[in-house]
């Protein structure tokens, strides 16, 4: 089964959070900096100017604004249509008993949920170096609200190349150094959107948040190889795949009246469900260097999937999928994925199953599965025991080179010099 997150986010009984109280706690201490860390997963709150200025002037009227309520709460609105908070989980700084989908005004938040200087300053207070964001709620984590809500594709269309233009230029420009540029796919047109992440790379960006299930999203499966204009053209400019959990609109449920606390177990699942989806679907094989990253799904599952695909592998030909590919779905799957954890204790025990290089890590700043800005304890009291090496590799090596971010050797040497 299957939840839609218009579901989830319009069930008010979701939390038992008292809804309309928001407090801001004090700024930490700062985190001392035993390891160099990039963040492959963290989340954007879309300020109000995001759009402004960025589309056609004809259709700027329809592009996503925000409006503030009669009763002080601020909504996007988006070509006529109210979407239901600007917030989305925005909790990190705010006490536990607050936790819900909320907020609903920008002066609740964190300012570093929406504002880059405010962003980078707490990065600093946790000790991240580096970041690769995803959007929040108004675009979706791949973009495709733009085109549910949307009435007419050019709008957009528009509103994809304006929120990438914004990522780039105001977002990552602030820190180019700091923050990796990530872009939405355009999901009208397979051709267009492989001609777009083609420009896209020449001007900068290395990454693209895709959905790690189109046909949730109404759109052909990834078995169809309608999909593939876009996968050749993330392979030729090594643009990374970007799976975001949840990026199918969707959160993995169970029974219709099961408590809340099922989809929250549950959430890290779609990574799992996604990563043998696009296996099978032989992207990988017929792109063998594209790159596939799977966030905020953590890695407690990917050796028991290992260990899945090579006891199939015993099998296989009574499916026939995998006839005649000289590597098995379990050397293809430590070839083209990478995964993050996120808060994975046990899973670290298993690096040898999943592979050193196949591992990086992240913060979900500012959602409520966030570590910060205890980042730094949660890395140690859970890598410390593997070597300097490994530490190195899954804390920030592995991100800089799939992402092409490069490191200063001062950092390098000393994590507390930035």
């Amino acid at each position: 089964m299957a939840m839609s997150f218009d579901e989830l986010t319009a069930n008010a009984s979701f939390t038992k959070n008292v809804k309309g109280q928001f407090t801001l706690l004090p700024d930490p201490p700062r985190a001392d900096r035993e390891y160099l860390m990039i963040s492959c997963d963290d989340h954007i709150v879309e300020p109000p100017d995001t759009f402004t200025g960025r589309v056609p002037k004809h259709l700027a009227e329809r592009a996503p604004r925000v409006i503030e309520n009669a009763d002080g709460s601020e909504q996007w609105l988006f070509d006529g249509e109210l979407m239901p908070n600007v917030g989305f989980n925005a909790v990190a700084g705010r006490p536990v008993a607050e936790y819900s989908f909320d907020p609903t005004r920008f002066d609740q938040m964190r300012k570093g949920s929406w504002d880059v200087a405010s962003r980078i300053d707490d990065m600093n207070l946790d000790g991240v170096y580096g970041s690769l964001c995803f959007p929040s709620f108004i675009p979706g984590f791949a973009g495709q609200r733009l085109y549910n809500v949307a009435k007419d594709t050019e709008l957009a269309v528009a509103c994809t190349r304006a929120w990438n233009d914004w990522m780039l230029d105001e977002w990552c420009g602030y820190a180019p150094d700091r923050l990796i540029p990530s872009q939405l796919p355009i999901w009208s047109d397979p051709i267009l959107a492989a001609a777009e992440i083609r420009k896209n790379a020449e001007r900068g960006f290395k990454a693209i948040s895709f959905s790690e299930g189109p046909h949730l999203l109404g759109y052909p499966s990834l078995h169809t190889g309608y999909w593939d204009p876009v996968m050749e053209a993330c392979q030729e400019t090594s643009t990374v795949v970007c799976l975001h959990v949840g990026s199918s609109g969707t959160s993995p449920a169970t029974a219709p009246d099961a408590p809340s606390d099922a989809v929250g177990a549950l959430f890290f699942a779609y990574a799992m469900y996604s990563a043998v989806d696009w296996l099978f679907s032989k992207i990988p094989v017929r792109y063998p260097d594209i790159q596939i990253c799977l966030s905020e799904g953590g890695i407690g599952w990917v050796a028991g999937l290992i260990d899945r695909f090579e006891h199939m592998n015993q099998y296989s030909s009574m499916y026939g999928t995998w006839d005649g590919i000289e590597l098995t779905p379990a050397e293809v799957f430590k070839r083209n994925f990478w995964f993050c954890a996120i808060d994975d204790p046990s899973s670290f025990l298993q690096t040898e199953v999943i592979g050193v290089n196949n591992i990086m890590v992240e913060s979900d700043y500012p959602h409520a599965d966030t570590t910060w800005p205890h980042t730094q304890d949660k890395l140690h009291a859970q890598i410390a025991h593997l070597s300097r090496a490994d530490r190195d590799r899954i804390c920030w090596g592995n991100a800089a080179e799939l992402f092409d971010l490069e490191v200063p050797a001062s950092l390098i040497a000393d994590p507390n010099s930035f």
